[in-house]
């Protein structure tokens, strides 16, 4: 008679232990999950960001994306200077803040789905979060407004962010290296070796040799 009340008082510690461990789990998962949504809606000053440039090529155009000042469109020249975006990630995800890099002003999209320039892009309508596509472009839409996307139409004209979705082309764009510059890639490639270029080789070690 004396086992069962010991067998029973074990399997309730155990559950116990058990019950804490759960709840201490859940509730560091809670803390990490709330830390990295505050980090990326409102990344402070300290934050590491990387800063790339490059154009922004519209499949609906045929044209790049660029920063007038207040005025956006996606009839940009290949390597114009208008055309040149500073585009700045931040350290959680795929957020990112796009700066003409002559304006010196950020796209952002209002209240109204409007597509705008300004100075300050500090501002949660200033962030877009890149959205990688089947067909190898690349989708921007609004941090703040979800489901609303930066699209042009045929003429490069932006279009109001709320008819916007992400299977439309308007709002498909391929990033593309200025005009003149090089692919980082590029610099990778591997010269094929044939005949002329063995022969080439061993006539240079043989005349260092001698």
């Amino acid at each position: 008679m004396s086992v069962l009340p010991s067998r029973f008082i074990y399997l309730c510690l155990h559950f116990l232990v058990l019950y804490f461990q759960l709840q201490e789990s859940q509730q560091t998962t809670a803390d990490f999950r709330i830390y990295i949504e505050n980090h990326t809606r409102n990344p402070d000053d300290l934050s590491r960001k990387q800063v790339r440039i490059y154009q922004l090529y519209s499949r609906t155009t045929g044209k790049h994306v660029q920063i007038l000042g207040k005025k956006v469109n996606a009839n940009g020249d290949d390597g114009g200077k208008y055309a040149l975006l500073v585009v700045e990630t931040e350290t959680f995800g795929s957020h990112i803040r796009i700066k003409g890099k002559e304006s010196e002003h950020y796209i952002c999209m209002n209240e109204k789905g409007k597509i705008v320039g300004r100075p300050d892009g500090r501002k949660q309508e200033c962030v877009f979060v890149e959205e990688f596509l089947e067909n190898n472009y690349t989708a921007l839409v609004s941090a703040k407004y979800k489901g609303w996307y930066l699209g042009f139409n045929r003429k490069g004209r932006p279009k109001k962010g709320s008819r916007t979705t992400q299977r439309q082309q308007e709002v498909h764009f391929m990033k593309r290296q200025p005009k003149g510059r090089l692919d980082p890639l590029e610099e990778f490639r591997f010269t094929p070796v044939t005949k002329r270029t063995r022969r080439a080789r061993r006539l240079k070690a043989n005349s260092k040799r001698n």
